[in-house]
């Protein structure tokens, strides 16, 4: 399933993710580029950083640089039983001081199944119109918040283990079970889980609660039509994939492509998210951070164009037109009549004359 194009820049990449999710029937979504302070601070456990750059607006009004799409998403979604608002968005978020270009997609409303299902569907389909080899991590918070509470933890205890589950650091994890043996079990064995179905199936006989058991089959379900849909071998069970416990309550992921160390796909349901805001809806979307794609692009290759054609302005225009054309067939070309300053280059043809050498 996996394409062989690799896109040479992010705005490249957003276009082709745009192109995916219309033809899916979600609506772009555009945002101010500001947003009211307050609400980020009321809802900054959501945020990935909390380093937001604000100012003094018209009043007097505290105003933020946009460091998140989401929470505005939610905000401004109609709430009517069956009605569910499918919208994609490619913005520049600002986070930690800097600006981000990104891509991605919400469904907010009144979900089924199938909402679900198709928003992780594409998450997958995003990894692989990106190019290259890749893999899409998937986990539960609402299976792991019910073993937590099953294990008896509080609040304090839960975020210990969801640490020690997000670092695979069972050494800690058994100490926090203590004498508690079933707690310790179940725990270590969604940490050593690593693949698909059938790890699934080799982690029922741990999980014996009610909500732990229909989290199970939500997982089941949802790597069935995965497989369907061809992509049985680009996700992969990993519980150490997790997300705030206060905000998510569905099934959480990350992507990943080789050659970048880091998530560029991240999401998951945040069904908690609308509740905290006083609303009903249920909610799940995901975001591709597409400014990493120029780390894999530096790594996979050096040159930022892969042919240059220089010519001293007396070459005919059809014979340098001929050239560029034949050149771009094999890759990205690039004409001028001096060398460029901060370019790189893989192959060099000059032309003066008609002649090339």
């Amino acid at each position: 399933m996996t394409t062989d194009k690799i896109w040479r820049n992010e705005e490249q990449a957003v276009f082709a993710l745009r192109g995916l999710y219309q033809r899916y029937g979600y609506a772009p979504y555009k945002m101010s580029q500001f947003e009211e302070y307050d609400l980020y601070v009321r809802n900054k456990d959501f945020l990935i950083s909390d380093k937001i750059i604000t100012f003094s607006g018209e009043g007097g009004k505290l105003m933020a640089l946009k460091p998140d799409v989401t929470l505005s998403i939610v905000k401004n979604a109609p709430e009517e039983p069956g009605v569910v608002q499918k919208v994609y968005y490619s913005e520049n978020v600002y986070r930690d001081y800097r600006e981000i270009m990104q891509a991605g997609l919400e469904c907010v409303g009144d979900l089924t199944e199938y909402d679900i299902a198709e928003a992780v569907l594409l998450a997958v389909k995003s990894l692989d119109i990106l190019g290259g080899r890749y893999v899409l991590d998937i986990s539960h918070m609402g299976l792991l918040a019910a073993v937590l509470e099953r294990c008896g933890f509080d609040e304090g205890k839960q975020k210990q283990a969801m640490g020690c589950l997000r670092q695979k650091n069972t050494h800690d994890l058994k100490e926090l079970c203590g004498d508690n043996a079933d707690a310790w079990e179940t725990l270590q064995a969604l940490s050593a889980c690593r693949g698909g179905a059938e790890e699934l199936e080799a982690l029922t006989p741990y999980l014996t609660g009610e909500p732990e058991r229909a989290a199970v089959e939500e997982l089941k379900a949802l790597l069935g039509i995965l497989a369907e849909s061809g992509y049985a071998d680009k996700v992969r069970l990993d519980f150490s994939v997790s997300n705030d416990l206060g905000y998510y309550s569905g099934v959480v992921f990350r992507g990943y492509l080789e050659g970048i160390p880091e998530s560029v796909l991240s999401g998951g349901q945040y069904d908690k998210l609308p509740r905290k805001m006083g609303r009903k809806s249920r909610a799940i979307g995901f975001a591709v951070y597409a400014d990493l794609l120029q780390e894999r692009n530096r790594e996979g290759n050096p040159f930022d164009v892969d042919t240059l054609i220089l010519h001293d302005g007396t070459v005919p225009l059809a014979e340098l037109n001929r050239a560029a054309e034949a050149a771009a067939k094999d890759g990205s070309v690039l004409v001028a009549t001096a060398v460029p300053k901060g370019r790189s280059w893989k192959n060099l043809v000059t032309l003066k004359g008609g002649a090339a050498k």
